[in-house]
Order: C-alpha cells, then structure tokens, then sequence
C-alpha cells in the first residue's frame, strides 16, 4: 500500500465497546473479529458503530465489553450476499488501538475519493437542505470502498450539482441512522451507516460548515 491509499481514508473513533466479539474472517492466520463500538454525539446521544479488529490487538488491550477503547483505522465497505441479492456493508477497520484522549475528537474521518453517482439533494420537512453522495475510495490491490456521505446545508448546496468522477476530499464524522423497510408486509428496522460531512475541499474551494450542528442534522 503507498502513501496516498494510506491515507486517503482515515479516521479516529473514541467509545466503549458494546458486543462480545464475533468472528469473522481469518488472513494469513490472524483472526478478525466483529464488535460494536458505543461513539458518544455532542448532543449526548450515540451512533452504534461496526468494528472490525484482529485477534491480536482485541488481546493487547485486554478488550471487555463497556471498555473504553480509541482506535485509528480506516471506513470500508463491502459486498455481501443475502437471498441473490447483494448488499453494501459498511465496517470500521482497526489499524491501531491507541491511547484514550478525552481532548481529542471522539468520531473525525477524513476520505479523498471520486463522486460515483449523480448526488441526491432534497430538503427535510424543517427546510433544511440535504444531498446524499457516494464517494469510491482507493485501496491497495486495485480495491475501493464505496462510502455513502451525506451533506447539510451549504454542503448540500455546493455539491448538488457536482459531476461524477470529481474528486474531493472531505471530513466528517461516521452516523448510525435506523429506517424502517416493509419487507413482504413486515415491517423491519434496519440499520444505515453514513458520514456526516462538515467540510468538503475540491481544489481551490473550501467550504466549511459550523463545527457544532444542531439536533436537526444528527449531530
């Protein structure tokens, strides 16, 4: 992996862990390992978020749930098959367990990547402006994560009308949103996950939105 791939995703999330360990897959020997990480909001509610560690650092840093744990990784994405039809996942990967830092920012993710399909803008029943964007992310070995985002505001303004295959770079932070879906007359709450942008650099522009948003856009 050079440089660049290293770090056009990258993200610092603080929480306490909040499922037992599931496994998941094994590479080269190692095993890895599925929680949910507990990520505080300022508005003092939560997002519920998929992690994905190895066996080894879930042992360096004696995990349990309700622990407090910081982690640097990465947001990635992949595709999974349920019933012939396949779905997009979203999980954190660890890279590091790092120490706790109250001072730092308990959920900032920042991705470089290219617009992959045409953004959605609309307006919520409060007239606040939203676009939902879909940026492909590089990753080594000719991979890429497919990461939604979402925009508030003058975001939402400025990207609407963004062609695909701009690359920007953004930041934010990683929300867990739950929906409702009818399935064959049932309904199912279901789980999405998405950043939430606050800053979005294309070139020479830079767009900034308030650090703090209020209740309305998730934050």
């Amino acid at each position: 992996m050079n440089y660049e791939q290293m770090n056009n995703n990258t993200l610092h999330l603080r929480g306490t862990i909040d499922s037992e360990p599931k496994f998941s897959h094994e590479v080269m020997g190692e095993g890895f390992y599925e929680i949910n990480l507990k990520v505080k909001r300022l508005s003092e509610q939560f997002d519920i978020l998929p992690v994905t560690v190895s066996e080894r650092l879930l042992m360096d840093c004696q995990a349990e749930l309700g622990k407090e744990i910081s982690v640097i990784g990465q947001f990635r994405s992949y595709n999974k098959t349920d019933e012939e039809r396949s779905r997009l996942m979203l999980t954190v990967f660890v890279r590091e367990i790092v120490e706790v830092d109250d001072k730092l920012n308990p959920n900032i993710i920042t991705l470089t990547g290219y617009l992959c399909k045409p953004p959605i803008y609309r307006t919520t029943p409060f007239n606040r402006e939203i676009a939902d964007m879909l940026i492909a992310v590089n990753r080594a070995y000719n991979k890429s994560d497919y990461i939604p985002c979402i925009a508030w505001g003058r975001n939402a303004r400025f990207v609407k009308n963004m062609s695909v295959g701009e690359n920007l770079t953004l930041s934010g932070r990683i929300q867990s949103r739950e929906y409702q879906k009818n399935i064959d007359g049932v309904i199912i709450v279901k789980t999405a996950y998405e950043v939430s942008v606050n800053k979005i650099f294309i070139e020479d522009r830079d767009v900034n939105e308030p650090i703090y948003f209020s209740e309305t856009s998730g934050q």
